[in-house]
């Protein structure tokens, strides 16, 4: 905080309170149950908004508006279900993810209502400001305590239990008997309190980057470590170049760990964005770095190779790549808006609902001592909890991907909501058809988490997608496998023919980086090629640059980025057409043109650029490789100081 097969064991999902299909010109208003939704400003739906008392024990201290959006199923008839997504975090609003939970579901919908609500103190359910944890560059003890203060008696209000209760008072008032509910991430953990409240309103459950309510070591997140190293291991074992080097991918890294811990130093590097980040270039950037997952793709793609190149003395590739990953953790947008994400509602929820490794009715200062003894202790009898960084490397992270110190200082739980209350005592989980979606590269919400999820429910399934990351269902995943299956599930309650989740390519690792083109492999020359080795390593640079520019266009939100060495690039047509102006990926050639890239996942990126190399070496080239296979070769054609080239090399 980051099976069985499942049985048909309802023969009809539940029907909404309307049943005339929608008209070319939809009504500004629509009853269902025991409201009146009106059509929303600024999307094509119905919202809704029900008040709910702030404390449910003690209703005399106010309520709070819970904001929904209801979306109409587009065929004629009744409809024959509703489906219901809740999003991660924990601090985002579901409607602000609308557009992935409405692609997931488009197929649905001709039947199938679709309704979305922001959690209490999140978007427009009354989003929590805690003015100086939302603007802080870094969460610290004293900032999280300071926002649990600045709450009041209002801080252990905004838990999970309180939220699940606001979606099934929702479903109340709308008439809607029973839902499919799916829920990524922290949205995983919602959906369990949910199931555990609420069973009897549940058809159905996705659980997509699941982790348990509980378990041994919770505290700990046991399965942390091991998930990481697995990360990186699996991807080394699963690409040629990688693989062909002795040790796993670990072992590739250890001798940069062991450099950043004897010689520190503070850094400045670009993001994505080309905004200049400046932090401490120690093990625990690198932790951050290899916990995070974020930027999910580079951050797999580089670091074997990175850490190698600082192990020789070229530090660019790693202290960017740490860059990015600060810039990638940290969860506000630009204006720091607490409608888009809020820092203060995940506060609340972290320190509020799951087990920590203190008792939090302890006092703060007595509870800062039992935390230094439980540290002790672990110390000594698990000193590998997380390898290989050590438990003050691991603790030297952001406090919201550390875990064990953010609410160390949260002030005391009242008696009357005790943390952790967020299932009635003895409450087992339903006997409803489960689909658990976790991956093998996502180290988050891990296969182990996933598993655990997946044995309480009866009929529990779980499917892992491999080569994957973090949350697979919606757009961004590397396939539409579970996309597929999570829609075969929701019509059918069984997840069906699931052989593509082990057939998604594993990722194409970057084999090397290099200062200059001479230290490269080069192309491999192909007939009718009149370039020497000296010009099939520029190709081989050129290539390599281009697709560092690809990766990075996708972590761009600003519209332009730095090269690696220098120079830029420009992203336009929603990220499809990237322009690039003397980007360096090594510092001796310089690449200028246009790539562009496709728009689904299978179709093929061709540039065609100018080259400034070393020797003379310059002209331009035509390049192209397919986006998808791991084996995929690029194509590369057109001449170089005055010598046609023609070549293969792996794609980047």
């Amino acid at each position: 905080m980051a099976c069985l097969r499942a049985l048909p064991l309802f023969a009809a999902a539940a029907f909404s309170a309307h049943a005339a299909a929608p008209s070319a010109r939809p009504a500004a208003t629509l009853r269902m149950g025991e409201l009146t939704l009106h059509r929303c400003a600024v999307v094509a739906a119905y919202c809704g908004d029900l008040d709910r008392p702030l404390d449910p024990a003690h209703p005399g201290v106010g309520k709070i508006r819970i904001h929904f959006e209801l979306y109409p199923h587009t065929g004629a008839g009744a409809a024959r279900g509703t489906l219901v997504a809740t999003e991660g975090g924990p601090g985002y609003p579901a409607t602000q993810s609308r557009d992935d939970y409405l692609a997931l579901f488009r197929p649905l919908r001709a039947r199938r209502d679709v309704l979305l609500m922001d959690n209490r103190g999140t978007g427009r359910s009354g989003a929590l400001n805690c003015a100086a944890l939302q603007t802080a560059p870094r969460w610290t003890i004293a900032g999280v305590a300071a926002c649990g203060r600045a709450l009041g008696t209002g801080a252990a209000l905004y838990g999970t239990a309180f939220a699940a209760d606001d979606l099934a008072a929702i479903l109340r008032a709308l008439a809607v008997r029973r839902i499919d509910l799916y829920g990524d991430s922290y949205g995983t953990y919602f959906e369990q309190v949910f199931a555990l409240r609420h069973p009897t309103r549940l058809r159905s459950i996705v659980l997509d980057g699941a982790y348990p309510l509980n378990g041994p070591d919770y505290a700990w997140y046991p399965s942390y470590a091991p998930a990481m190293r697995a990360k990186f291991n699996l991807a080394c074992a699963r690409s040629p170049a990688c693989a062909r080097i002795p040790g796993d991918s670990i072992a590739h890294i250890l001798p940069a760990l062991r450099r950043l811990r004897e010689q520190p130093f503070a850094a400045t590097a670009p993001d994505a964005d080309g905004r200049r980040r400046t932090f401490t270039a120690d093990a625990s950037a690198l932790a951050i770095l290899m916990f995070a997952g974020s930027p999910a793709l580079a951050s797999v793609r580089e670091t074997d190779a990175a850490a190698r190149a600082f192990a020789r003395g070229d530090r660019a590739p790693l202290l960017r790549l740490m860059a990015e990953t600060y810039s990638g953790v940290d969860s506000r947008d630009p204006t720091a808006n607490p409608r888009n994400w809020s820092a203060g509602l995940a506060a609340a929820v972290l320190c509020q609902d799951p087990p920590q490794i203190f008792d939090m009715n302890l006092d703060p200062g007595a509870r800062v001592r039992a935390r230094d003894a439980a540290i002790a202790r672990r110390q000594r009898e698990h000193p590998g909890t997380y390898a290989p960084f050590t438990m003050d490397e691991y603790r030297g992270m952001p406090l919201d991907y550390s875990f064990i110190d953010e609410c160390v200082r949260w002030p005391k739980p009242p008696r009357q909501h005790p943390d952790g209350a967020v299932i009635p005592a003895g409450r087992a989980y339903p006997d409803i058809p489960a689909l658990v979606i976790s991956a093998d590269l996502d180290d988050m919400t891990t296969v182990a988490n996933g598993a655990a999820v997946a044995r309480e429910f009866p009929h529990g399934r779980q499917v892992v997608m491999v080569n994957s990351f973090h949350v697979n269902a919606l757009p961004r995943a590397r396939g539409d496998c579970a996309a597929r299956i999570v829609r075969h599930f929701l019509r059918t309650l069984s997840p069906g023919d699931t052989r593509c989740a082990g057939r998604i390519p594993p990722l194409r690792l970057v084999p090397e980086f290099a200062r200059r083109a001479g230290a490269l492999e080069p192309a491999v020359a192909v007939p009718g090629n009149r370039a020497g080795r000296p010009g099939l390593q520029v190709v081989r640079a050129v290539l390599l640059t281009v697709g560092d520019v690809v990766v990075r266009a996708g972590e761009n939100t600003t519209g332009r980025g730095p090269g690696l060495r220098g120079g830029s690039f420009r992203v336009a047509a929603a990220g499809r057409r990237l322009r690039m102006s003397g980007v360096r990926w090594t510092s001796d050639v310089a690449v200028s043109g246009v790539a562009q890239v496709p728009a689904g996942r299978r179709g093929t990126i061709d540039a065609r650029v100018r080259v400034l190399g070393p020797g003379g070496l310059d002209g331009s080239l035509m390049i192209s490789w397919p986006q998808y296979p791991a084996d995929a070769r690029a194509r590369i054609a057109g001449i170089l100081g005055g010598e046609t080239v023609r070549a293969l090399a792996p794609a980047p």
